[in-house]
């Protein structure tokens, strides 16, 4: 084996399932011959934060800081200490014993969220319902702490990410490099100690750590930081999709003072060649894809043509040396779908790479985790997921595509039939007219469970200028062949698109009201719109009616655009009264609240007849 490369995941991602970067480019480096440990350094460093010991240590801090937000949570520090270990133990086995004690009465403190538990939600009969209680009231218990830390302790610290504040739109480096420059927070010295471990155990020559999100990218610098100041005879490499998509056009080279490389886009080419440049056996002009720092300019090598590795000839990822009994459930919303995000473990794989629909003027279509569509075959995918199964012991998949193709999911389905493999699927669609009746039915013979797909704006008008390819009547009778086959449907649902008006807002709410009350979808979730510099919208804003007033890049990252709209209404208003409708529906609730109910101003009535939707289902019971 050739020079180890450590790969690191940092903190935070998602606590129940490993994120798969990693496990895809050890499964590819390793084929090549080259070592490849990897750390999921985001799962190790909760687990020791929500220790006994450690809140010991963070109690002492926030005295010592004199930091009193949450006195509850500190007249109570004893107790919320004794059970920590617990909670955690039961919230990565779930033991119905364990469950049984969680539940009385005496056991957990009553703090700020736990004495608010919402005592009307109807759990399963039998022990299921008794497990899913106790993990409710454990994720409550666990929150706490964790209110407690970020208002006391260290104001970056969240469950799934950590400063993202400072790396969201950080068109200048200036804030990070200042926050870099302070001491560390009790916190980021547990996450090092964590590093130390890990580099003193392998021994790597080269560190790479995958930041997919904003919420990555400061705990990745700080690692990388010390990593120079302790180990300097260790290069470091950054890449991802935080990478991918905020730092294309970078110039400053503060940077890499913490790291020797950032990669973009697929990062199996990259790496093959920086484990033969680190040995000697090309120069640096040999590089792809990646920014090295030259004569103090950042510079990008981009030797080509790149070596394409197709996505059907790769390896299959390999999750193996990973913690898996170190994943933890939550169970903070009740929803089905939404507790499949937190409260299972999934192994994560890709049918497809890339978008085969790749038109949508939202999205980033110009860039290679988008525009790059490549195919496989179902006979090599089934046997990745046998691979996979046969490395975790998980037989649960979530297949993490833009948007699975239609073909393939046949194809994948048919497969698994015929081979006997029992597993259980949920991914990502487009609401096409080819997920009839027979293939939904088809799918759910072959184990799939849920999907999640793109209403967006929920206006024919608006579905057509941003290129999804569907309408309304469509998006009904899809999401409605899913559920008739008791496969959950999950929609992305966004406000606030490019001319879109008060009338269009309103009315995409009552359709949302519809398809929820005729159990066309089961769960959603509003999220306002934001332009993309790599988005066709980004790029030729003027043809969708708007105007970017920002930020102006000073060298660091450049995604999110701010824009003017002086064609749409001002949606932020609407944000927690479409929140509110929704929360509703997903409790099965407030079907027939008037619309102007959920908001605290006056809004238009809706100009949808209210059957609309039913009359979309009856065309379909006609033909």
């Amino acid at each position: 084996m050739q020079p180890k490369v450590l790969f690191i995941t940092p903190p935070f991602t998602q606590l129940n399932t490993a994120y798969p970067a990693t496990a895809y480019l050890k499964g590819f480096l390793e084929i090549h011959d080259i070592s490849v440990p990897h750390c999921d350094l985001s799962i190790e460093l909760f687990t020791a934060v929500f220790s006994s010991g450690f809140l010991r240590d963070m109690f002492a801090e926030a005295q010592e800081l004199d930091n009193n937000h949450y006195p509850e949570v500190s007249r109570m520090k004893a107790q919320y200490i004794s059970c920590v270990d617990v909670v955690i133990a039961f919230l990565q086995k779930h033991d119905l014993k364990t469950a049984k004690n969680i539940l009385n009465v005496d056991f957990l403190p009553a703090g700020h969220r736990l004495k608010h538990v919402n005592t009307k939600i109807k759990w399963a009969g039998g022990d299921i319902g008794i497990i899913d209680k106790a993990k409710h009231h454990a994720t409550l218990f666990i929150e706490e702490i964790g209110d407690f830390i970020q208002a006391n302790v260290d104001e970056f610290f969240a469950f799934t990410k950590y400063a993202e504040q400072i790396a969201t739109s950080a068109s200048s480096f200036n804030q990070i490099d200042e926050f870099l420059s302070y001491q560390p927070t009790l916190i980021e010295e547990k996450m090092l100690d964590i590093l130390v471990a890990q580099i003193k155990n392998h021994n790597p020559k080269l560190v790479c750590f995958t930041i997919p999100f904003p919420g990555n990218l400061f705990a990745a610098l700080r690692c990388s930081q010390f990593i120079k100041q302790l180990f300097p005879d260790i290069y470091v490499a950054f890449g991802g999709g935080y990478c991918n998509t905020e730092l294309r056009s970078l110039e400053d080279p503060r940077i890499f003072e913490f790291v020797d490389f950032i990669s973009l886009d697929d990062g199996e080419g990259p790496l093959l060649k920086l484990v033969s440049y680190l040995e000697g056996k090309i120069d640096i002009n040999q590089l792809e894809r990646t920014f090295v720092l030259e004569n103090n300019q950042v510079v990008y090598k981009n030797k080509t043509p790149n070596t394409i590795y197709h996505h059907r000839n790769l390896p299959a990822p390999n999750y193996s040396g990973l913690p898996y009994h170190k994943y933890i459930s939550f169970l903070d919303v009740v929803n089905p779908m939404h507790r499949m995000w937190t409260d299972a473990r999934w192994n994560k794989l890709t049918i497809s790479h890339g978008c085969y629909w790749k038109q949508c003027s939202f999205c980033d279509v110009n860039l290679d985790y988008i525009g790059n569509y490549q195919n496989t075959t179902a006979d090599d995918l089934v046997n990745k997921i046998e691979k996979i199964i046969k490395d975790t012991g998980i037989t649960g998949f979530h297949f993490v595509d833009e948007a699975a193709p239609p073909k393939m999911l046949r194809a994948l389905s048919n497969t698994l039939i015929e081979r006997n493999l029992n597993i259980t699927w949920w991914t990502n669609i487009r609401f096409e007219k080819t997920f009839d009746f027979e293939l939904c039915q088809l799918m759910e013979k072959s184990g799939c469970i849920a999907v999640t797909g793109g209403l967006e704006v929920a206006s024919d008008r608006l579905l057509s200028k941003m290129k999804k390819g569907v309408d309304i009547a469509q998006v009904t009778r899809v999401t409605h062949n899913f559920s008739q086959n008791n496969i959950m449907v999950h929609a992305y649902l966004m406000y606030g698109f490019p001319t879109e008006t008060e009338q269009e807002t309103i009315d995409s709410l009552e359709i949302v009201r519809q398809l929820f009350e005729k159990n066309c979808i089961q769960s959603a979730f509003w999220h306002q719109f934001t332009t993309t510099i790599h988005s066709p919208i980004g790029k030729n804003p003027e043809a969708f009616g708007i105007t970017i007033t920002g930020p102006v890049f000073e060298g660091f990252a450049q995604n999110d655009l701010y824009h003017k709209d002086p064609q749409g209404a001002n949606h932020p208003k609407y944000t927690k009264g479409l929140n509110l409708a929704l929360h509703n529906y997903l409790n099965n609730a407030g079907f027939n609240t008037p619309l102007q109910n959920w908001f605290n101003f006056p809004v238009l009535p809706t100009s949808h007849s209210k059957n609309l939707i039913e009359s979309f289902l009856l065309e379909v019971t006609v033909k």
